[in-house]
């Protein structure tokens, strides 16, 4: 079973920077499509940003050019620098796993942005 645990969330002002990070207890972590989702209240989970096993990226438009996912599969984490925060920022982030070929995801237990002044 994959354990996914994530930390770095807190308080940032709007223009400020703050990089969440997931660890990850799957020993065969590389093969895994990795990804950072956001809900806020009253909102739908979405996609954030996503890293698939070859390092390939995408992003949700209203984070491109400001976020930027990596991953160290020798660490067996994952990251995401978000810079240039925006109050629309503000949400519960997760981390997600999903194995390319079982199509199984895991899920953390997620870790509160909030941007404001």
């Amino acid at each position: 079973q994959v354990q996914l645990v994530e930390s770095g969330g807190g308080l940032v002002q709007p223009g400020g920077s703050l990089r969440l990070s997931c660890a990850a207890s799957e020993i065969t972590f590389s093969i895994y499509t990795m990804g950072w989702y956001r809900q806020a209240p009253g909102n739908q989970r979405e996609l954030v940003a996503r890293i698939t096993s070859g390092s390939s990226t995408n992003y949700a438009d209203s984070v491109k050019g400001r976020f930027t996912i990596s991953r160290d599969n020798a660490k067996k984490t994952m990251s995401l620098q978000m810079n240039s925060l925006k109050p629309e920022d503000t949400a519960l982030y997760y981390c997600n796993a999903n194995h390319p070929i079982r199509k199984r995801e895991y899920w953390g237990q997620g870790t509160q942005v909030t941007v404001s002044s």
